[in-house]
Order: C-alpha cells, then sequence, then structure tokens
C-alpha cells in the first residue's frame, strides 16, 4: 500500500503556545485571530488537535456533530467503510489479479507473446498507478477541504467508474485501455478514503475506532481482487474482466447515490472547533449589545417581548453547549493538554523543528534521512508486490510453490493491515521515536534477510513480516513528521515526502531490467541493493535522532528551548 495514512496540504496550524492552552477560555480568546487553512478531517490522535477556526469566507464551511442524529451518523460511517472497502485500495491487490490479466492475453499482440515484456509491462501499470495513488493525495486535501467530502466522493466515484470502463473494454479495443483503466481505478482511491477521514468527528471520543475500521476497510479491499480471481478460476475464465468490471460500476454508481442521500455534504467539525463553540457559548455574550437598550421610550410590550427572547436564546446555548459537552466527554483541555505533554516527552524529539519554515526543515537532516528511507522502502515494498511470484519462482526453482506463497500473500496482506490496526496506535503513543525507527529498521532488515533465502519457511516468515510491517512503517512516518515537524507545516513537508517517494516508484521500471535482463532471472541481486541501500540509510537515521534525542534531552534540562538549531 502506498496511499497515505494522512495527507493534505498546508491544512495545520501551529501549536499553540502554553499560554493559549493553558486553559479553555484563553483557548477560544486567541482562536479567532489564529486564521489559517485547516484539515477538514482529523486523522491524528485527538491530543494533536489544535485549537483552530475556519476562514469565514472559506468555500467549504463545517457542521457540528450534534446539529446530526445520531442514528444519521452512525449510518455514514458505515456506508464509508462499505464504499471504502470495495472502492479505496483495490489496486493494491495487483499480486491477486496479474494472473488474471495473463490468462486474459494482456500485452500478448504488442509483446509477441514475450514473457519478460508482459511481465515489465503490467508492472508498469501497477508502477503507474502507485504513483498516482501518492502524488493525488495532495490535491485531493486541497480540493477536500476547498470544497467538502461531497465533492470528492463524487470525483472518487467517477474515477472508479471511468477506470471499470477502461478496464472492461480492455481485450475488444486496440488501444492499451489497461493502463489508463487502473490508473483511474488508483485515482478513485484517495478520493473517496480521504474524504471519509472527517467522519472520525461525528463522534470525537472514538474518533480513533472510526479510523481503525476506515484504515481496515483500506487494507482489506485489496482482497476484492483477490475474490474476482477465485471466481474466475472456479467458471474457468467465464467471468472475465468485461463481466467483471461493468458488475463493479455497481460500486461507484452505490457511493454516488450515498453522497447525495446519506453522506454529509461538510466536513464535520474537529474537536477543537467544537471546543471553540462550547466557549463561545458558556463564556462569551450570549446576548449581543443591542443599540436600542439605552432608548428610555421602550414601552412595557416590547420589553417583555425582548426578555422572551432573552430566555429563548439562553435556553438554546445551554442545549448546545449540553450537546458539545455529550459528543467530547468529560475530559477537559487541561487533561488533554497533560495528556499531550506526555506524549511529547517519551517520544524525545517532539517539537525538535516546529518554530522552522518549511523550506528549514526540507533543508534539515530531519527531513532528509526520513525522506531517503521512506523512498527506498516504499519502492521495496511496492516492488515486493508487484513481482512477488515470478521473485519466488526463480528463488525456490518452482512455479507451482511460487503460486501458493502468492496465494498465501493475497490473502495475508489485507488481513494483515487488519491485524496490525490496534496495536500501531498503542506502539506509538507509548514508545520513542528513536524506538520506533529501530524498530522499522530492524524489522526492514529481517524481511530483507528473508526474501533473498532459498527456504519455503523463509518466504512465508517473510510475506507474514511484510503484511505487519507495510501499515506500521506508514503511519510511523506520518507520526515522525507530526511529531518532529509540527502542524503548522504538517501538509507540506509530508506531502512532499510522500509526493518525492512516490515519483521514485517510477525505478521499478529498472529494477525489471535488471531483475529479467542484466541478472537474467535472478532477483536476489535487485533485493540486495535494494536492502543494502534501506539499511545503510536507516541506520543514519535511527544514529541522528539518537545523537539529536541525547542533545536536545539535555538542553532541555539545563532550561533551553527548542528554538535553537538542531
Amino acid at each position: 500500500m502506498s496511499l497515505p495514512r494522512v495527507a493534505s496540504l498546508e491544512t495545520f496550524l501551529s501549536v499553540p503556545t502554553e499560554g493559549e492552552r493553558s486553559r479553555r477560555g484563553s483557548i477560544a480568546s486567541t482562536a479567532p485571530s489564529m486564521r489559517a487553512h485547516r484539515l477538514s478531517f482529523n486523522p491524528l490522535p485527538e491530543s494533536w488537535d489544535p485549537i483552530i477556526a475556519r476562514e469565514a469566507d472559506h468555500p467549504a464551511q463545517t457542521i457540528g456533530a450534534f446539529e446530526v442524529p445520531q442514528w444519521k451518523r452512525i449510518l455514514q460511517i458505515v456506508c464509508a467503510v462499505i464504499y471504502c472497502l470495495f472502492a479505496a485500495g483495490v489496486v493494491f491487490g495487483y499480486a491477486a489479479i496479474k494472473p488474471v490479466l495473463k490468462k486474459t492475453g494482456a500485452y500478448q499482440e504488442i509483446c509477441e507473446g514475450n514473457d519478460t515484456c508482459v511481465e515489465i509491462r503490467l508492472n508498469l501499470m501497477f508502477t503507474v498507478a502507485a504513483v498516482a495513488t501518492n502524488v493525488a493525495a495532495l490535491p485531493v486535501g486541497a480540493i477536500l477541504d476547498h470544497y467538502g467530502p461531497r465533492v470528492c466522493g463524487v470525483l472518487g466515484a467517477l474515477c472508479l467508474a471511468i477506470g471499470a470502463v477502461f478496464m472492461a473494454i480492455s481485450e475488444s479495443v486496440a488501444f492499451d485501455a489497461l493502463l489508463p483503466g487502473y490508473l483511474f481505478l488508483a485515482l478513485g482511491g484517495p478520493f473517496t478514503y480521504i474524504s471519509s477521514f472527517q467522519l472520525s468527528n461525528a463522534f470525537p471520543q472514538h474518533s480513533g475506532l472510526i479510523l481503525a475500521l476506515l484504515t481496515g476497510a483500506f487494507d482489506a479491499s485489496s482482497a476484492l481482487f483477490l475474490l474476482y480471481r477465485i471466481i474466475f478460476q472456479s467458471t474457468g475464465g467465464g467471468f472475465g474482466l468485461q463481466q467483471f468490471f461493468f458488475a463493479y460500476l455497481a460500486v461507484p454508481a452505490a457511493i454516488i447515490i450515498m453522497q447525495f442521500t446519506i453522506l454529509p455534504k461538510q466536513s464535520y467539525k474537529t474537536v477543537g472547533e467544537m471546543t471553540v463553540d462550547y466557549d463561545a457559548v458558556n463564556f462569551g455574550d450570549p446576548f449581543g449589545s443591542n443599540p436600542f437598550e439605552a432608548d428610555d421610550q421602550v414601552d412595557e410590550e416590547t420589553a417583555l417581548l425582548r426578555e422572551a427572547q432573552r430566555q429563548e436564546q439562553r435556553e438554546h446555548n445551554e442545549n448546545i453547549a449540553h450537546e458539545i459537552e455529550e459528543l467530547l466527554g468529560e475530559e477537559t483541555a487541561d487533561k488533554q493538554a497533560e495528556r499531550e505533554e506526555q506524549a511529547g516527552n517519551r517520544s524525545g524529539v517532539w517539537g525538535v523543528m516546529h518554530n522552522h519554515t518549511a523550506l528549514q526543515q526540507i533543508r534539515s537532516p530531519w527531513f532528509i534521512f526520513i525522506c531517503l528511507f521512506t523512498v527506498v522502502q516504499m519502492t521495496r515494498i511496492n516492488y515486493f508486490v508487484a513481482t512477488i511470484r515470478v521473485q519466488y519462482t526463480a528463488i525456490l526453482g518452482s512455479a507451482e510453490k511460487a503460486a501458493e506463497i502468492n496465494n498465501f500473500f493475497d490473502l495475508a496482506l489485507p488481513l494483515g493491515g487488519i491485524i496490525s490496526i490496534p496495536f500501531i496506535g498503542v506502539i506509538l503513543d507509548h514508545t520513542s521515536t528513536v524506538a520506533v525507527l529501530a524498530t522499522l529498521v530492524t524489522a526492514a532488515t529481517t524481511i530483507g534477510v528473508l526474501g533473498v533465502l532459498p527456504f519455503e519457511w523463509a518466504a512465508y516468515a517473510g510475506i507474514c513480516l511484510f503484511v505487519l510491517y507495510r501499515p506500521f512503517y506508514y503511519t510511523a512516518v506520518s507520526d515522525y513528521s507530526a511529531k518532529v515537524f509540527g502542524f503548522q507545516t504538517f501538509g507540506t513537508v509530508y506531502g512532499t515526502i510522500i509526493c518525492l517517494a512516490g515519483l521514485f516508484n517510477f525505478s521499478q521500471s529498472g529494477l525489471d531490467y535488471l531483475f529479467h535482463e542484466a541478472f537474467h532471472g535472478d532477483p536476489v541481486p535487485v533485493n540486495m541493493i535494494l536492502f543494502t541501500l534501506g539499511l545503510i540509510i536507516g541506520v543514519q537515521l535511527v544514529s541522528y535522532v539518537a545523537i539529536k534525542r541525547s542533545q536536545l534531552r539535555k538542553k532541555r534540562e539545563a532550561g533551553y528551548t527548542n528554538g535553537g538549531e538542531y
């Protein structure tokens, strides 16, 4: 999977200073002056949610969850999980549909029966889709912020429909319809998946569970092509690409219907926005100033009418405050700030680059090392997904064993993402950043070693570790970016990391050439190149962060702030 867990451009506001977040009243009073574009979904832990306010003239306004009936919010989440299950990350089931494409004669005429040529062209199709998924996440975030989740959902459904049509007619047209078809299926994923994140704000106390359900649905969506391959094989090829993808058009049609009937047109307000609303109701002037109050000529009837209006407004404000309290729970802003501070202390590097501009952050070793590590690891992950069967055919010397391993991988890939979800948040919240990075490097090294051993047990062990490592890796990168670089530049910095890593995925075509031509079908040299690069960069990343963490701790103990150069 290449789609980032968090993606948007320049959507976070700076973290309030200690003075600003010292009490709820002060937050409310400072929020209006801290105007900035904000993230219309809330994918990060609750403790990271900055207190912000949307521009008054912003095209896409937000709504409070208390304004929508509970049953409808529950139904909206159910609908989002269902359509993410069928649309969010289907292209990452490439390893499952690849055998079907080969059996239906994909690229046979163009390649004149050359299997290596077919392999490279199919892998290029997946590479383009993977790159598009990462790059598209940036404009999707901007569209979501400006036009709301409904526009994103509809655009995603249209992309899915176009992709399905191209895939369905690929066997009957003279041009290459597979490449644009798979590309549009990939583009539909970010539009549908990212626009659903804002639903985590429908129930703020359960936002983590909602995000886990959506992420699990994304991971499980890669199993759709596995189910299709089983149907294809059980029908002897009778249920071909045309039948499947024309039937798949029901998915984008259902998404459009749900967007206009059930799902919200506007994004739900984040915890920070509702906290500001709560303060405005409780601590602001609920009645406002009235220039006519000074008029001594007001008659008794008018005075009674005004008092009735005041009473009605007072009851309305009390109802709003009560509903917001029910949504947010009993935890106060002070407790949330305390919990945030504890998480930052555990991280060891939280806030180290928060007071720097995006350009300064991008030029720093903090960015360079994590970006290089992400480029290598994302390339490794997607290249393995694209070539798993041919790799193990060469390593084990048996096409039958490779097919069995491929089948196991197709099932383990979505399950691994679902199983790992509950543990990822716990690990990230309760361990230091150095420990998290060291775990990533150790796991990547172990996967690399297991991936070149000519034993079946090594293949299965490597796959089990791979499917657990993949979601942990992507989430850890976003976690590192938020903690190190902060919220004000999060979209720019994290988006740059993911975008560059996605663009470098085009190197898979070169890796395919090395694998099939330069190394004569031996995958071990290519894997060793990627493994070695990842290990070298990973060790440098962990070492740098560990050293800086130690220096930062000493400075903080000596009374320094984090505003210096690190």
